[in-house]
């Protein structure tokens, strides 16, 4: 397909809903933006969460109170790095973090999709680590999985100023996230290759998602 999009809705008539996920470091951010640029409406879940946690709304206090002096900055805030280094480390921490933010950032999600179809978006993608556990793949039409070489992961992470032993340390906490995905995976999406590419091979996924919602 060439150009930006101008129809992709579903036989139902909504708009078609990509769901995009996929380990740290594999490109999910990249192709998102390149969906867009194709004129698909992106809803971010990793922003919305960082919005819920920042300070003057309920779950940034609980994650205070919860994690204690360890994640309080010099400005009294949530010092996110620190936070990122306790649960990246510890599983359970993880998955008490998760059950802090999942219900803040559901319904944030939920009203972004509804906004960006009543803007009569032709498709909407959502971007989102947690996208299977947090029960938004079964309101997708497609689940694209984001995966990449171990070693393009590692520079990609260093890339943004990751230390190799945090990129390790991160990409452990997600170890078998992409065997538990591959089954509700409509496509995998593999970005080791060069930029133009893995384009390429979006705008193909795309174009296979438009036609099959048709």
């Amino acid at each position: 397909m060439t150009g930006r999009l101008t129809q992709a809705r579903t036989s139902t008539g909504r708009s078609l809903r990509i769901g995009v996920t996929g380990p740290i470091g594999c490109g999910k951010s990249q192709v998102v933006r390149w969906l867009a640029e194709l004129g698909v409406a992106v809803v971010d879940a990793d922003a919305i969460s960082r919005s819920v946690t920042s300070p003057g709304h309920p779950a940034h206090d609980v994650i205070l109170r919860r994690f204690g002096a360890a994640v309080v900055g010099a400005d009294g805030t949530l010092d996110r790095a620190a936070l990122a280094r306790i649960v990246f480390a510890d599983p359970a921490a993880l998955a008490e973090l998760e059950s802090i933010v999942h219900p803040a950032v559901r319904p944030r999600i939920l009203e972004a999709i509804d906004a960006a179809e009543r803007d009569g978006a032709p498709a909407v993608a959502v971007e989102a680590i947690k996208l299977v556990e947090g029960g938004l793949a079964a309101l997708c039409d497609e689940v694209w999985l984001v995966l990449c070489d171990p070693v393009v992961q590692l520079e990609r992470l260093a890339a943004r100023g990751t230390s190799r032993a945090d990129a390790e340390q991160r990409i452990a906490a997600q170890a078998g996230l992409a065997e538990r995905l591959r089954p509700v995976a409509t496509r995998v999406l593999n970005t080791s290759g060069d930029l133009a590419a893995t384009r390429a091979l979006v705008t193909e996924a795309l174009a296979r998602a438009i036609a099959g919602a048709r």
